[in-house]
């Protein structure tokens, strides 16, 4: 019998391809009736570059992103308080991605229904539940049909009706007060091209990176994010990539981060539109495979996006399940031994992130410190203990650059259910 995936996000589809490459029949079920590519931009670290790589999409990848070469923090008032290389210029053995979310959907996508065929993922398909059988667990779908399989993953995302099942009594995801607002601009590079910028503090903040490469004119197709905090306690309106948002709600508090290297406010009225999505996470589960059900991706670590962490994971979460597949069978044990190599990791870095530890904390202590004006950071905060903080996320989120680099392939080439 198939493994049965419930999502066709960039979880699902990961997965499907990690199946594919390793001779294990599949089938993906995905709610959307027409796959779109939906979002804004994104990072893949080197972790999960290294998985897609070892799937044969290094060309791919490089068709619709951008190699990130520089990734710095700035204070409010523009004033460069750490600055270190990205992917292959840091040491890693394979580059990092900034690229379009819904462009690496779709072409992840494109490259499983040329090599598993269109039938292999079927649209118009929602998840509502799974059932447990003798050998096997079986989805269930909203249109009322009952898919029987080995297996069944849930890939479908922070609403997750899998995870819902499993915990009944979790709820709603838990907002933190923070409001993101998403868009992309057309606009000249910064600090050398290829370069993201965290800028601002926890209560005001804005993330800046390129994900196309620069036109005659030197413009790129910039991707921004403004994120503006707000009593968690009052209500807001439910997260929702498609929601546009209007910038006179955010951009006066933006007006006057206008330095010699970016224009924020120009960077906000440049966007065609503005989507806004709070910045929502859940408590870590204690587990999350029951019997021949297991959860990835969003569905088993929604987290909140500040360490550029969460598609990558979901990327690794997928080989790490084909990666026990090989070793224990199509079977429960190896969902078992997926989940007792990743759930760790995941709940470290969704906590940390919760603290203000992950790598973008620094900039709330620079701000507690001095206000964000300094001549000199080093009289602020030694190079050294920045240097510290930056190694430490990558530690905890599993891409650090000796071990990443030292760390054999999670799927050896060939290798195949036998």
């Amino acid at each position: 019998m198939s493994i049965l995936i419930a999502g066709g996000g960039i979880a699902g589809l990961s997965l499907g391809l990690t199946l594919h490459q390793i001779g294990v029949p599949f089938r993906i079920f995905e709610a959307a009736r027409t796959l779109k590519p939906m979002g804004v931009g994104i990072n893949l670290q080197p972790n999960a570059v290294r998985e897609l790589l070892n799937l044969g999409l290094e060309a791919e990848l490089d068709a619709i992103g951008v190699r990130t070469r520089q990734l710095g923090f700035y204070s409010k008032l523009g004033r460069t308080i750490w600055e270190e290389p990205r992917g292959l210029g840091a040491g890693y053995a394979w580059p990092q991605y900034s690229v379009h979310r819904g462009e690496l959907q779709m072409m992840l996508y494109r490259a499983l229904a040329e090599r598993a065929g269109p039938d292999c993922l079927e649209t118009g398909a929602r998840a509502a539940g799974f059932e447990h059988m003798g050998g096997g667990a079986a989805l269930l779908l909203a249109d009322g049909r009952r898919i029987e399989g080995a297996l069944v993953v849930a890939a479908d995302g922070i609403h997750s009706a899998l995870r819902a099942q499993m915990v009944p009594d979790e709820g709603a995801p838990i907002w933190n007060g923070r409001i993101l607002w998403r868009g992309t601009t057309r606009a000249p590079e910064f600090k050398g091209g290829a370069a993201m910028a965290m800028i601002g503090h926890d209560h005001l903040r804005l993330v800046a990176y390129p994900i196309s490469a620069p036109d005659a004119e030197g413009r790129v197709t910039m991707n921004w994010i403004a994120e503006k905090s707000f009593d968690p306690s009052a209500p807001w309106r439910r997260e929702d990539w498609n929601r546009p948002a209007d910038i006179n709600e955010f951009l006066p508090d933006f007006e006057g981060w206008q330095f010699d290297w970016i224009d924020v406010p120009k960077l906000i009225r440049g966007a065609e539109v503005v989507y806004e999505y709070p910045m929502v996470d859940r408590d870590p589960l204690v587990r999350w495979t029951v019997g021949n059900v297991t959860l990835m991706g969003d569905a088993a670590h929604p987290t909140y996006p500040v360490g550029s962490n969460g598609a990558s994971q979901a990327i690794v979460d997928a080989r790490v399940i084909g990666a026990k597949l090989l070793d224990h069978g199509v079977t429960s044990a190896a969902l078992k031994a997926y989940e007792a190599e990743v759930r760790p990791v995941t709940t470290a870095v969704g906590l940390a992130n919760r603290a203000g530890g992950g790598p973008d904390g620094v900039l709330q202590r620079v701000e507690d410190l001095c206000g964000g004006d300094f001549a000199d950071i080093s009289e602020v905060i030694p190079q050294a203990e920045l240097a510290a903080h930056a190694a430490k996320y990558k530690s905890i989120a599993g891409f650090s650059i000796e071990e990443l680099n030292a760390r054999p392939p999670t799927i050896p080439a060939g290798a195949r259910i036998s």
